[in-house]
């Protein structure tokens, strides 16, 4: 079976590309468990200094893959439950690890995308990406993914993206601090290189509890518990078996609006 992940170390830089182009890097149970494997692997290598995470193709990610919904669909709320929890292990995982991240956000990000986009420390752009939070389309919401997102771009922009579900551009990204640089394709790898020149001055130890102090004093290591993860899995598949979730999920699956569109 072909890996969900294509990886290299260079230079002590390990590079992390979502390997599935052909359904836009979107999350299943394998992509989900290969990630967190990764991330936690090289949090104890002494060897690798920073990671960067991308996607092959044209696209970072597209958050959940279609057949996996169609099995959540399916599943009951236990089942449901389970699966929210190891998205949730994933996104603890990248968040907290010790060595610094740097989203290198080639396409798109939409859904579990964006929250790979805001657990990463430091967040590059093409400026032809587009990113969104749609889960209330389907009847759900980004409960998972939802601390880190609040803590990357406030609860007033939050409160806005999580309710409209709309889609946003990379600018639009950059002015409510999702991404910190935005930069036309062909110089996304120049910008990522030269953020990662000066990471390289820092020193391990120094840039671990820096990391650290900036989660500790921004409320996030208390905030995005063990708890809240619980909190938000139980949320997540509580919506998915719900009438208004059942709907959602078949509509987009049937690629019909939802029957809520019509009232």
């Amino acid at each position: 079976m072909a890996s969900s992940l294509d990886i290299t170390i260079v230079n002590r830089v390990a590079r992390v590309a979502l390997n599935r182009p052909q359904v836009h890097n979107a999350f299943d149970d394998a992509l989900v468990a290969e990630l967190t494997e990764a991330i936690g692997k090289f949090d104890r290598d002494a060897g690798v200094r920073c990671i960067v995470l991308t996607g092959n193709g044209s696209t970072f990610s597209a958050g959940a893959d279609l057949n996996w919904m169609r099995g959540m669909a399916r599943a009951n709320e236990a089942e449901n439950r389970a699966d929210s929890e190891r998205l949730a292990a994933l996104m603890r995982t990248l968040n907290t690890t010790a060595k610094p991240t740097l989203a290198r956000v080639n396409g798109s990000a939409y859904g579990g995308g964006v929250g790979l986009v805001a657990c990463c420390d430091i967040a590059i752009a093409a400026d032809t990406a587009k990113f969104g939070l749609t889960e209330v389309k389907l009847g759900l919401v980004p409960a998972v993914i939802s601390p880190y997102v609040v803590a990357a771009i406030g609860a007033r922009q939050a409160r806005r993206l999580f309710v409209t579900g709309e889609i946003f551009d990379a600018a639009y990204a950059q002015r409510i601090g999702l991404v910190h640089d935005v930069v036309a394709p062909d110089k996304l790898d120049e910008q990522v290189d030269r953020v990662l020149h000066w990471l390289a001055k820092g020193g391990p130890l120094a840039q671990r509890e820096a990391k650290h102090l900036a989660l500790e004093l921004g409320g996030a290591l208390e905030r995005n518990s063990g708890q809240t993860d619980m909190k938000n899995a139980a949320l997540i598949a509580r919506l998915r078996v719900s009438p208004e979730g059942q709907e959602g999920l078949t509509a987009f699956l049937d690629k019909r609006p939802p029957a809520w569109t019509k009232e």
